[in-house]
């Protein structure tokens, strides 16, 4: 190549930073970057990036950019992670998605799975309670050690306080025993601690549950299901404001038909979302922010 096309090239392709590191020169510089997700840990923290880890697969084969599962600590850190940028994809339940899009102006809910519009909770007690499964709130539980699940946990905490008022006309901490009322930090430990009877009885998403039991993880004739919580809208997958500044006008849409497109069982199994994803919206989720607000739990 002879100097005047060495400079022509240079002229046309300037060497920075950010195409340095493309694979060609006007190649897309959004696939240099790294799109990050983080999941509220509500399981088994190793299970779940092993899970989400095959998600991040998919969507950078479906997205053509490198995708990475960042496990976050607890509920709270996930949340600081998507505000501060960190991340710019989270699967948050119900609470803490709506906590971070107040948080962030911009963000968005745009995918949940078919069954997340009309989740559950379940209520579970040791059989040496005697309390049976029944279709009314069981009263049993008054007086009896007691396990939510996170803090921050709409299936483990929210909506199973909001029940417990509305059906007792009393606080959590005033029907159950006191200070051996306890948030265990997810779901999974919730169904464990009561199996082995550490406390009387719980509360924790039904899809946990269900897997647990499938999976022979607990003994549903010890850890005893004995009542569900009416629907309520519960996870959702949010995105940042900054993923179209990042990756391009548009992605935010690309990455929720991605989502939504997202039909491998293997996949879907590995967020417990058989049944399939399905578009979502903020105003999905506005009768929880009401919710919140109301019981003083959007800090």
């Amino acid at each position: 190549m002879n100097t005047l096309s060495r400079r022509l090239l240079l002229t046309a392709c300037p060497v920075t930073l950010a195409l340095s590191i493309a694979t060609s020169c006007g190649g897309d510089a959004s696939a240099s970057k790294t799109l990050r997700f983080a999941a509220i840990p509500d399981q088994n923290a190793t299970e779940l990036e092993e899970k989400y880890g095959r998600v991040a697969d998919y969507l950078s084969d479906e997205l053509g950019v490198n995708v990475e599962f960042v496990p976050t600590s607890d509920y709270t850190a996930s949340v600081e992670a998507f505000k501060n940028g960190d991340v710019q994809l989270a699967w948050f339940g119900g609470l803490t998605g709506v906590r971070a899009r107040a948080a962030v102006s911009g963000a968005k809910a745009i995918a949940q799975g078919k069954v997340d519009p009309t989740f559950k909770s379940y209520f579970v007690a040791n059989a040496s309670t005697g309390i049976a499964p029944s279709s009314e709130f069981p009263m049993g539980l008054k007086g009896k050690t007691f396990a939510f699940g996170s803090e921050s946990s709409t299936s483990g905490r929210l909506m199973p306080e909001y029940y417990v008022r509305e059906e007792t006309g009393m606080a959590p901490a005033d029907f159950f025993a006191g200070e051996q009322m306890n948030f265990s930090g997810d779901h999974s430990k919730t169904a464990l601690l009561v199996q082995d009877g550490t406390y009387d009885a719980g509360v924790l998403n039904y899809k946990v549950y269900d897997s647990m039991v499938a999976d022979g993880k607990i003994d549903p004739a010890v850890c005893v299901k004995v009542w569900e919580t009416p629907p309520y809208p519960d996870y959702n997958w949010t995105a940042h404001p900054s993923l179209d500044e990042d990756f391009g006008a548009g992605f935010t849409e690309r990455l929720q038909a991605a989502l939504v497109a997202m039909t491998d069982p293997a996949l879907l199994k590995a967020v417990q979302r058989d049944e399939g994803i399905i578009k979502a919206s903020n105003a999905d989720f506005a009768p929880l922010e009401g919710l919140a607000r109301e019981l003083d739990l959007m800090r």
